[in-house]
């Protein structure tokens, strides 16, 4: 009998782990914030808002996110890597550079390692961060009872509940000089509920006034707790980092007391700048396509207009002033339905200038040209000479350069993530690398590259299809430069300037 019982006790546990390993496998089938596991479709809904605002070439370095409480056996870097994957779908707005503790710190793993490529591109942004707590069994209770009968028989029952507190701290840095962005930063825990005997569990995450539970029924619970922390920090630290309203994702108010008080450091850190207050504004109302002019942060009257254009349609008054109420307004609009209340700026006219000495000549635009040569009239390099480049558009246009390598590879390096306006001014012209952070060499086989650049009468790069409108530096699907000039005689309806500059070998 006592082989029986035990035969039957073993068989009644399988079958008891097999039901909870089955409802683990389905997930959560409750509403989304009210039991959840991860968030799926917060990451979706950042997607959306890095699309809607515009953010891309965003690049970040990121480093082993290591435990430091050594307690906490999970792939904290790869749960990241896996979130800011899902979260830029369809923006590709971030591009993540991951490095192990054995590549050194991080500018010599830059110098070192990414020198490699035939663009020396330092990302602009490090991200550096650990699971920084676990207090283990802050909250403990035991509940014991016994009876027994007689000498022979003891019946006794025992319930353990305790609870655990799990953080993780995660921040932003400038790879310029290693120092921490402002306000660029996340810090989250999580509190762990354990009942019997740690097979049954509860974990809650507060943010912004709402808790976030999720089931943690199996001996797991640890690591399924470490993802949502994880998820959750990457909808708060890039949201942050681009200023786009990620509360919304995770549910939360615009009127809540720490959004609003969010949004308002925004606002005045930029404030505190007035050129970085303008640039952003420009850069934004361009992307609502009713500003046309440059990304410089200086006051001119078609920012004006474009400004008072827009509080008009977010229902505020008409004076062109960038107010804490209209930046408030803007960043919480659904800019989908106040497109339909805002008319478009119309695109400028590219027709041919009429010769001066025509009887009644009416004075229209020139046709574009675009200019693309060395910075020193050289066109001959040496395997591992620098190459500096300078283009000029004949007036104010819109340029997109691309670089076939000596395999054949194309990419976009201009604009880039240190250069993220395509305007160029024709009095000056823009050189590149110039200042920027990137280096461009001939390779060290000294093969033959070319370099194309196009100039177009507007932004036409968010009109570009998803194949050539990835990041910045990475190789596209393109088979050939004339392929990439079919697509912007496309999306220009054939108003555009080319030029092409080959890179020949000395």
């Amino acid at each position: 009998m006592a082989f029986s019982l035990v035969g039957c006790a073993s068989l009644d546990s399988d079958k008891v782990v097999a039901e909870k390993v089955e409802k683990a496998k389905i997930g959560p089938t409750t509403a989304p914030y009210k039991s959840i596991t991860n968030f799926s479709s917060g990451l979706r809904c950042m997607d959306n808002l890095l699309l809607d605002f515009g953010v891309r070439d965003v690049a970040v370095i990121v480093e082993d996110l290591t435990d430091q409480t050594k307690k906490i056996n999970t792939g904290t870097k790869d749960m990241l890597i896996s979130a800011v994957s899902d979260m830029t779908r369809r923006s590709r707005a971030v591009r993540l550079v991951a490095y192990g503790q054995d590549s050194g710190n991080t500018i010599g793993f830059l110098y070192q390692a990414l020198r490699r490529e035939q663009y020396a591109v330092i990302p602009p942004f490090a991200l550096r961060g650990s699971i920084s707590q676990f207090d283990d069994t802050v909250v403990r209770r035991n509940l014991d009872a016994g009876v027994s009968f007689g000498t022979n028989l003891t019946l006794s029952a025992a319930a353990t509940a305790q609870a655990s507190i799990l953080g993780i701290d995660l921040t932003m840095l400038s790879t310029q000089d290693l120092s921490v962005l402002p306000g660029v930063g996340s810090r989250n825990s999580v509190i762990l509920f354990k009942q019997g005997k740690g097979f049954d569990g509860e974990a809650q995450i507060r943010k912004f006034g709402i808790n976030f539970s999720l089931s943690t029924a199996t001996q797991e619970g640890q690591a399924q707790a470490v993802r949502s922390l994880v998820e959750l920090a990457a909808i708060e630290l890039f949201g942050r980092l681009a200023k786009v309203p990620y509360w919304s994702c995770i549910g939360a108010s615009d009127q809540d007391e720490a959004v609003v008080g969010e949004m308002r450091d925004w606002y005045e850190g930029m404030a505190a700048n007035p050129n970085e207050i303008i640039g952003y504004f420009q850069q934004q109302m361009r992307i609502r396509h009713i500003y046309d002019g440059p990304v410089d942060g200086i006051v001119n009257p078609q920012i004006k207009e474009a400004v008072s254009r827009y509080r008009g349609a977010l229902g505020l008054s008409r004076e062109p002033k960038l107010t804490f109420d209209f930046f408030q307004a803007y960043i919480a609009a659904k800019h989908e339905e106040i497109a339909s209340r805002v008319e478009p700026v119309p695109a400028a006219a590219a027709t041919p200038a009429a010769p001066t000495d025509a009887p009644n000549a009416v004075a229209t635009a020139a046709l574009l040209s675009l200019q693309v040569s060395s910075v020193d009239n050289v066109r001959n390099f040496a395997a591992g000479d620098a190459v500096r480049l300078s283009i000029k558009p004949n007036r104010d246009a819109y340029v997109y350069c691309f670089h076939q390598d000596e395999n054949q590879k194309i990419s976009r390096f201009f604009p880039n993530r240190f250069h993220r306006d395509s305007r160029v001014d024709a009095t000056q012209g823009v050189q590149l690398p110039g200042a920027m952070r990137f280096d461009i060499r001939m390779n060290k086989r000294a093969v033959p590259e070319t370099v194309a650049c196009f100039a177009t009468e507007r932004d036409v790069l968010p009109n570009l299809p998803a194949a050539l409108n990835s990041g910045d530096f990475e190789p596209l699907p393109a088979k050939s430069l004339e392929q990439v000039r079919d697509v912007f005689v496309g999306v220009t309806k054939g108003v555009l300037a080319q030029e092409y500059f080959h890179v020949q070998p000395k």
